[in-house]
């Protein structure tokens, strides 16, 4: 079979639907990126609100992630019985309510429980986009349209950090009262309503999944739909039939039909590669960096205003970084560019530990808190480390593990193993994103960054030794790669 990029102008201007129905389905991205990092520039703000120990601030900030686990397990059989799109338009209803209802919130439970609720539409659009896109592009440019959705997480994660910066900046302060009575960390979670509302629309206006339509036994639907995203010279014809054997394989053999196998417990190989490699993105700890990166810098000194500044930069940097891989990731191929990110990380985050051994403790007196101060030019390279650690997280491990999540299963269980994968990432983000806040009072920063480093060294022989290629093969190719390996 060809992997070779197909010519003429059918071809180009079908790839260019691939290409919007891509950025359609990464709106939900952008949704994850912003839900799950909205919280960033509330979390003082809160904290002082509803006066919250560290421990409880972490769980309030933490709990959605619990509900993205839930979502991420749900949404791959959900996806299987009643479609992808459906189940998109369940996530743009979840994140539209959770956002009116943050806004409003009067207890720090009743915020957990719309944090929640939430976190179960991060999770959903955590599967069902990357498995969208990879069952609608070509093979040829399927790991690039595969990283808009990472590069969405990314502009997401932005827009929360600016949204939050200019409405704390307008109001003097995010505990400040802004607008209609409401304080401007209320309005922070106000504002996601408006891209809610926007991926649902834009959800109503994209065809089914071509392999979920085949699936479901709809062909003339999924030959129209390979029709406008692949093009007359891809032999459309010939991809239905291999999509149908594929099925037919899987069906007719239960072992790979489901996600049991002979691996540790009862789960295949493959689906414990997924599992560990999307534990992995999370144990290195970049979630601390946009959940906690004003709060980290205001703890070595900075004021509020230069570490919402410092956020957003760092946010801008990862948003640029993706770019490179959506350039390089059909070019280089998956593993090495893991495995660059992997060696990139561990020398970033050890060297954070590092330099925050220099700092030294300052009490306020006001107040009795103290901080770690930073000196020149220890604070100068905390920051450079930091920003070189979102580089070389943003342009591997951020886009490439859900890419991989997206193409490294066989049709039959990709969806479902998907969502495993994507549940085990969340429960991974949840651990870290609970853990941090008492890390950090009891140890300083040192402590968690020299752990998360040794996580990222960890992360390179995992690679090495596990993780196979999947550049150019098509996704129908990778049951005969789970045959072999299970």
């Amino acid at each position: 079979m060809s992997n070779s990029a197909p010519s003429g102008s059918g071809a180009r201007a079908a790839h260019r639907k691939a290409i919007a129905l891509s950025f359609s389905a990464a709106v939900g991205g952008f949704l994850f990126g912003f839900d799950s990092s909205v919280i960033n520039g509330a979390v003082s703000a809160i904290e002082g609100e509803f006066e919250l120990s560290s421990t409880i601030t972490g769980l309030v900030v933490a709990v959605a992630l619990l509900g993205c686990a839930l979502g991420a397990w749900g949404a791959g059989r959900l996806a299987d019985r009643i479609g992808r799109i459906k189940v998109m338009l369940l996530g743009s209803g979840l994140f539209l309510f959770s956002a009116i209802m943050s806004a409003l919130a009067w207890t720090a439970l009743d915020l957990s429980l719309w944090r929640f609720i939430g976190g179960i539409g991060i999770g959903i659009a955590s599967v069902i986009a990357p498995a969208y896109i990879a069952e609608i592009a070509p093979a040829a440019i399927r790991g690039s349209l595969a990283s808009l959705q990472q590069l969405a997480i990314t502009v997401g994660i932005f827009g929360a950090l600016l949204s939050d910066q200019i409405l704390a900046e307008t109001a003097g302060g995010a505990a400040n009262e802004l607008w209609l009575g409401f304080e401007a960390w209320r309005w922070m979670f106000l504002v996601e309503a408006v891209p809610a509302i926007l991926y649902g629309i834009l959800a109503l206006a994209m065809p089914e999944s071509p392999r979920y339509l085949v699936a479901k036994g709809q062909e003339e639907d999924a030959q129209r739909v390979l029709d406008s995203v692949l093009g007359p010279e891809e032999g459309v014809g010939d991809r239905i039939a291999e999509i149908k054997r594929s099925i037919a394989v899987d069906e007719k053999n239960a072992e790979l039909g489901s996600l049991r196998g002979s691996g540790f417990l009862g789960l295949k190989p493959i689906v414990w590669v997924g599992i560990v490699l999307a534990i992995f993105q999370q144990f290195v700890g970049i979630n601390v960096i946009f959940y906690y990166s004003t709060t980290l810098w205001q703890a070595v000194g900075f004021d509020e205003s230069q570490a919402f500044l410092v956020s957003t930069i760092t946010s801008v940097t990862n948003i640029a970084v993706t770019f490179i891989a959506i350039a390089l990731i059909d070019k280089v191929g998956r593993r090495p560019m893991l495995l660059i990110g992997s060696a990139g990380m561990a020398v970033s985050l050890l060297t954070m530990a590092a330099v925050f051994t220099q700092g030294s403790a300052v009490t306020d007196p006001a107040t009795g808190e103290s901080t770690l101060q930073l000196g020149d030019p220890w604070s100068t390279i905390a920051l450079v480390a930091a920003n070189a650690f979102v580089v070389f997280f943003g342009a591997t491990w951020g886009p490439l593990m859900w890419v991989m999540l997206g193409e490294m299963f066989p049709n039959r269980i990709r969806a479902a193993a998907l969502g495993v994968g994507a549940a085990a990432n969340w429960i991974a983000n949840f651990t870290i994103t609970l853990t941090f806040p008492p890390l950090l009072s009891t140890f300083g920063p040192t402590i968690p960054y020299g752990m998360y480093g040794f996580f990222a060294v960890l992360s390179f022989f995992f690679i090495w030794f596990k993780v196979s290629e999947t550049k150019g093969k098509e996704l129908e190719d990778m049951t005969e790669e789970v045959r072999h390996r299970a």
